[in-house]
C-alpha cells in the first residue's frame, strides 16, 4: 500500500437505477484501489445514485485526503467527460482549492481494452461450441 495517507481514489461512474449495476461500480473500486495500493477510495456517480463527486472528495478530505485520483468509468469521451466532469471538478476546486483532483482519462484507448473483448468473444465461442 502507499504510505502517503493524503492520496485517495474516487472511481467516477454514472450511476444506475439498477443497484445491482451500481455495487458492480463499488466492487471495482474496491479492488482497483487494492491493486493500485490506494488504501483510502471512494465511489461517486454523476447521476441516479449517491455518493456524488462532491460528496466523495469531501468525506475523503474529512478523512484527511489531500491529493484525489479521479477515475472515470466510462468507456469513451462523451460529453459527461468532456462538460460534466470538468465542470464539477472546476466547482469542487473553487470550493475546496487546497485539494489536489486530478483526473485519469476514460478507458477507451487502454491497451488492456481490445484483450478484455476478445476473451469475452472466446467464453461466447466456447460456450456456443459445448451447446453444439
Amino acid at each position: 500500500m502507499i504510505d502517503n495517507k493524503s492520496i485517495g481514489l474516487i472511481v467516477f461512474a454514472h450511476g444506475s437505477r439498477v443497484s445491482a449495476a451500481n455495487e458492480a461500480v463499488r466492487q471495482v473500486a474496491r479492488e482497483a484501489s487494492s491493486q493500485a495500493g490506494i488504501s483510502r477510495y471512494c465511489t461517486a456517480f454523476l447521476e441516479l445514485a449517491e455518493p456524488s463527486l462532491l460528496d466523495a472528495v469531501e468525506a475523503l478530505a474529512a478523512d484527511g485526503v489531500k491529493q484525489m485520483l479521479v477515475t472515470p468509468y466510462f468507456l469513451t469521451m462523451g460529453r459527461h467527460l468532456t462538460e460534466d466532469l470538468p465542470r464539477i471538478l472546476g466547482e469542487i476546486k473553487a470550493k475546496h482549492p487546497d485539494l489536489q483532483l486530478v483526473a485519469s482519462p476514460p478507458l477507451d484507448g487502454h491497451p488492456q481494452l481490445a484483450g478484455i473483448l476478445a476473451e469475452r468473444a472466446r467464453v461466447l465461442i466456447a460456450e456456443a461450441t459445448q451447446e453444439g
